[in-house]
């Protein structure tokens, strides 16, 4: 309010110009304060897909560490090879190939009147691009090797990349995993990738201790390079005792 000087406290002529030097403008946004970037197609079917799955999917969460000392040993002898390079990764889709044929409830999808249970195993690879995630599908993997596998996902990767994906390469899938462990991420959840019942999240490799598992050792602890994954699972599909052992034979 502006403050009178005149007789009685009254508002005079210059108390009104006064008030206007003191006033502060409300300060405008620089003309280039922002970006309005317009939808691609794939990142607007990406965020439909991911939305409905989100709404209507009812998500549970389990996590378990894996220790990976062996599995990197083995790594390291398999690729001494000079055509060979399989990756951490590579494993873990076989790995998870393996499980879901051991366990056949997560290699399913929810339907209103029934549960579809895949008698194959297409296990889609998430991939970022320039344009947004894709998910290439590794197909029949629990029928290939590792080095087919590790084959397969460097020449779906590069062409997701490079956006000459056949459509056929990357609809569908019975199962997905999201990497993200090459970019020093711990842990993390992922969103089920529908009408997919379940997805994998894997983290990158750590050190830490823990209990020896001899008697006899020097020391009661030991250091172990270990990994976490943690799975997104379809509660309609997957109870959470199903979702433990596709984790038990995982690791």
């Amino acid at each position: 309010p502006i403050k009178g000087s005149g007789p009685g406290g009254r508002i005079i002529h210059r108390n009104v110009l006064e008030a206007k030097r003191s006033a502060v403008s409300p300060s405008l946004a620089p003309a280039d304060s922002h970006a309005d970037v317009s939808h691609s197609q794939i990142r607007r079917i990406i965020a439909e897909r991911l939305t409905h799955s989100k709404q209507t999917i009812p998500h549970f969460y389990l996590t378990v560490d894996c220790e990976a000392d062996n599995l990197l040993k083995v790594r390291k002898e398999l690729n001494a090879n000079e055509d060979t390079k399989i990756s951490l990764n590579d494993f873990i889709v076989k790995a998870s190939a393996l499980s879901l044929r051991r366990v056949k409830q997560v290699n399913s999808s929810w339907f209103d009147d029934f549960i579809r249970e895949y008698n194959y195993v297409d296990i889609c690879i998430a991939v970022a691009t320039d344009t947004g995630l894709i998910t290439p599908i590794v197909t029949d993997a629990d029928l290939k090797g590792l080095d087919t596998i590790s084959k397969n996902v460097r020449d779906l990767a590069t062409r997701a990349r490079s956006g000459t994906l056949e459509p056929h390469e990357y609809t569908g899938g019975t199962f997905t995993i999201s990497n993200l462990g090459m970019m020093g991420i711990k842990e993390f959840t992922a969103i089920i990738n529908p009408p997919q019942s379940a997805i994998l999240a894997v983290g990158g490799t750590r050190t830490i201790l823990l209990p020896s598992n001899t008697d006899d050792s020097e020391s009661k602890y030991r250091t172990a390079t270990v990994f976490s994954v943690t799975m997104s699972c379809d509660h309609r599909v997957v109870d959470g005792a199903v979702g433990a052992l596709w984790l038990k034979h995982f690791k």
